[in-house]
């Protein structure tokens, strides 16, 4: 596969924003069905009611439909939440990705992605930035601990947001063990307990 353009880093108004959400949702129904081998930008224009034309002007190649995707997942994440105290904001980060990694659609669009970032590197670097822009989203709950004093100075805040994920996509890829509230919040206190100690300090 050839690299793609870039995806717009603004999102397009009217019809042209309409035909991007329709292709994107069904990328992700095909990528979630068959996998990223499975994925076809004809059939991607079948599934959602577009012109082939319009599908590979905007798009080119597979990879850059899911670099584009990417990028729209993580548009419209949840914003972070604020509870007030470090393990509850970790909590409710780790809930979100529960959520996330349990859904029956994106747990296997998931799973797809990734397969495919082993071996595309255009897949990869749109993954990155997909959590690389998440992970920005929730560092400053640590940087909020940190004001509060709940965590020591210079804590690495992207580390621990790194931290409470991981677990969970552990759960997803590697073992399967289950994937449900107990292990996210485990995961959250594990966090906050060693940002606490000290472990993510630079």
């Amino acid at each position: 596969m050839t690299a793609a353009e870039p995806p717009p880093t603004t999102r397009p108004g009217g019809r042209t924003a309409r035909v991007r959400e329709a292709v994107l949702r069904a990328a992700g129904d095909a990528l979630a069905e068959r996998g990223f081998d499975g994925l076809d930008l004809a059939d991607v224009a079948r599934r959602a009611e577009v012109g082939k034309t319009t599908v590979y002007r905007r798009w080119s190649t597979t990879t850059g439909l899911i670099a584009d995707l990417l990028t729209a997942m993580a548009e419209d994440s949840l914003p972070r939440s604020d509870t007030g105290s470090l393990e509850g904001d970790l909590r409710a980060n780790a809930r979100l990705v529960l959520r996330t990694l349990s859904d029956p659609r994106q747990a296997p669009l998931f799973r797809a992605v990734i397969a495919a970032a082993t071996c595309d590197p255009r897949t990869a670097e749109a993954l990155h930035a997909f959590y690389a822009t998440r992970i920005a989203e929730w560092a400053p709950c640590v940087a909020l601990a940190e004001k509060r004093g709940e965590v020591p100075p210079g804590t690495d805040a992207a580390e621990v947001v790194r931290a409470v994920s991981a677990p969970l996509y552990y759960r997803l890829l590697a073992s399967g063990d289950p994937l449900d509230a107990a292990a996210a919040d485990r995961a959250a206190l594990a966090a906050a307990t060693a940002a606490r100690a000290g472990v993510y300090t630079v």
